[in-house]
């Protein structure tokens, strides 16, 4: 039985390795899960054909579940990404700004995708959201703050005259602990879905294959994916 018998989960859902993770975490947890991705116009678009295979893997690695598994569902986000113009959606170097954040933050990107969310799930009966912010080992996004989404689900809970419960079971966790609590939850296979189908790299490169993943191995996701796999590996 799972352990929320009578509650339901949206997951926002990229395909990355975080997403996937929290996607497998809901999963043992809820009764009903659904899945939603943004298309940004972002220009690692891999991702988004990543998402299909890394669920379609779900319901193969974590069988006892796989009927929990729902729809999926993909919001067309393009015109706000025009508008939110940075390193992940234009052709631009990824370096740090002025206010020493990377070029990689898109503003406002999840308080946008909580928002769209939360109505997808209002209309859907979904009790809780479920996304892979984290603030302890990240790219340095204000929006993936402990504070950020305490107040986004305060917001929404206001506008939408309900409560909206946004889980993040990631917030706290190195990305080495989430390596460790994807095995914990699915074991070696997984893992290897994860490192196999997930797709993380801000440049979209899938032509190089490391222990941790595909990826070019020198953007800053490629980076904390990297340092994370190799501590938690050494502790094995």
């Amino acid at each position: 039985m799972p352990k929320n018998p009578a509650r339901s989960a949206l997951i926002l859902f990229s395909g990355g390795q975080d997403s996937a993770t929290c996607l497998a975490w809901a999963l043992e947890r809820y009764a009903r899960v659904e899945t939603v991705g943004f298309d940004y116009g972002q220009r690692h678009a891999v991702e988004m054909r990543a998402r299909q295979t890394v669920r379609d893997g779900m319901a193969t690695v974590l069988p006892q579940w796989a009927g929990r598994l729902g729809p999926d569902h993909v919001i067309d986000l393009s015109g706000y990404g025009r508008i939110a113009d940075s390193a992940l959606t234009t052709d631009r170097a990824i370096e740090i700004d002025a206010r020493g954040l990377p070029t990689t933050f898109v503003p406002g990107r999840n308080l946008v995708f909580l928002t769209c969310a939360a109505a997808l799930a209002d209309r859907r009966g979904l009790d809780v959201l479920v996304g892979g912010m984290c603030e302890t080992d990240y790219s340095g996004y204000p929006d993936c703050r402990r504070d950020t989404i305490d107040a986004m689900a305060t917001a929404l809970s206001l506008g939408l005259d309900r409560p909206v419960v946004i889980e993040t079971p990631l917030m706290t966790l190195t990305k080495a602990g989430t390596w460790a609590l994807a095995e914990r939850i699915g074991g070696q296979a997984l893992i290897d879905l994860i490192v196999e189908d997930s797709h993380t790299c801000y440049r979209g490169d899938r032509t190089l294959r490391f222990d941790w993943g595909y990826g070019c191995g020198a953007c800053p996701a490629c980076e904390l994916r990297s340092i994370g796999h190799g501590q938690w590996m050494a502790r094995r």
